[in-house]
Parts: structure tokens; sequence; C-alpha cells
């Protein structure tokens, strides 16, 4: 069969035309930004998260807006029906989830012996076996087409430990385990899985721990950013949800087929201590 220019030109600029991508805890942020990508990619999108109504119809528009077809799903990651609800509407709707991309997270931030344990479990549910959860599901429809792509979004925090971050670490560490095991048992069936370790990403919600340290310390937002917040961060800048969106999509290409069970990390240099 002959493939024109134009038809060669449209799988360029579109890899992940008549693809369908679930993500996670994608009504801003990472997961927004994730999402527009993947759509940008000519990826229908599923979104998933919490928010204020307009909030999540502006999230959905401009998805819309990239001229792929959008949805929405209020499921709530820590609980596995509601899970499972998700992705029965995903299948229903779309027929099939081709990319799963495991975003959703939370963060709680205490000492040990303070750290409550409803906390623990919401964080530990939510983080990491949302994922557990959403990649069961997704599987048999991917193993049954001979392609997936299943992209954890973990955290630098999957790679080193922090004080006062118990949960938030463990879980990562734990998805990073997860990622490994699932990439083990799809290698032979088209699929692959990978995670993504990000440091400290410009997000609106990051702006407001900037704005909150520098009112609380009397310090300027420069130093807050450089001095506490990108301590760790030899690059001494925030990743952009550009950045990790561009990741994200490179893992779906054929070029990255071989890479599975690995982690990427995005975090300026934060794990090369």
């Amino acid at each position: 069969m002959n493939v024109t220019m134009a038809e060669r030109g449209a799988v360029a600029t579109q890899p992940l035309k008549d693809k369908v991508s679930l993500v996670t805890g994608s009504t801003s942020g990472i997961g927004l930004g994730i999402a527009r990508a993947l759509a940008a990619a000519g990826s229908a999108v599923v979104l998933n998260g919490f928010g204020k109504p307009e909030e999540i119809e502006a999230a959905q528009a401009g998805i819309a807006e990239l001229g792929v077809p959008v949805a929405y799903s209020g499921a709530d990651m820590s609980k596995p029906d509601s899970i499972a609800e998700m992705m029965e509407m995903a299948l229903t709707q779309f027929g099939a989830v081709d990319v799963l991309v495991n975003n959703a997270g939370i963060q709680h931030v205490a000492p040990l012996p303070e750290f409550s344990p409803a906390k623990w479990d919401a964080i530990i549910a939510i983080n990491l076996s949302s994922a557990f959860h959403t990649t069961r599901l997704a599987l048999p429809g991917m193993v049954q087409k001979g392609w997936g792509r299943i992209i954890n979004i973990a955290s630098a925090h999957g790679l080193v430990g922090s004080p006062f971050k118990s949960a938030y670490v463990a879980a990562k560490h734990g998805v990073l385990g997860l990622t490994k095991v699932t990439a083990l048992e799809t290698a032979e069936q088209g699929i692959t899985c990978n995670a993504i370790c990000p440091g400290y990403v410009y997000t609106p919600l990051v702006e407001a721990q900037i704005e909150g340290q520098a009112k609380s310390h009397g310090i300027p937002r420069e130093e807050v950013i450089r001095n506490v917040l990108l301590a760790q961060q030899p690059n001494k800048r925030f990743a952009t949800t550009d950045e990790l969106g561009g990741i994200a999509v490179f893992l779906t290409s054929e070029a990255a087929a071989s890479i599975t069970g690995t982690t990427i990390a995005a975090d300026g240099g934060w794990t090369a201590h």
C-alpha cells in the first residue's frame, strides 16, 4: 500500500490518533498537562479528578479544542468500586483504554509518631492502590489488542526519602515496584509500563506554597524557590507540566517500544546526589 506524504505527516503530528488515554488526577496540574499533551498527539482523553464544576468544564473544553473526544469521570481513586465504574465507563464510551496514566495523588506531612493513620491509609489508597486497580482492569483489553502503554507518575520520592513524608515516600516506592512487575508480566505482549519521577513541578498548588512560605518566613519568593523548595534540585528550576507531557508522549511512541520497567527521573539532578 502506498502512503502519501500527507498521510505520513498526519501520522507524525498525531501519533496517537485512534488511541484512547485515561489520566487519573487530571483536572489540574501535572495530570492535566499530560492529558493535554496526549490530546495534542491525537488521543481521545478521559479526565478524572475533583474540582469546582467550572474548572472541570474548562479542562474538558481545553482538551476538546485540540480536536479530540473527551470524557470526564469523578471517580474517587480511594475506592476500588468507583475506579471500576470509571474503567467501565471508558471502555463503554470509547471501546478501549490504550494509554493509562496513573497520576492521582495526595500528600500529608508529619513526623511518624504524629502521622494520622487515616492520612496514611488515604495516601496509600490514592497514590499506590489506585494504580493497581486501574492497571489490572486496563490490561485485559491491552493484551487483546497487543498494544498498550502504562505510565505511572511517581516522584523523586520514589527513589529517595525525606523526613516527615512517610506515607508518600512509601507509596511512591511502591509505585516503582508495581511498574517493574507490570513490565515483566507484559513484556511479550506489546505493552510497556514505565514510571516518571518528577522533582518539584510548577503548578498552582506549588505557587500557593511559595506565597505561603514567603509570608510565614518573611523572605522573598525567589529565596523560597531556591533555598527551600528547590534546595535538593541542582538545576534550581521547576519542571513544567509541558515537559512531563512531552515525556509521556515519548513513552507512548514506537521509539520507546523497548523501554519498559524503567524510571525516568525528571528531577533536575536531585537523585544524582
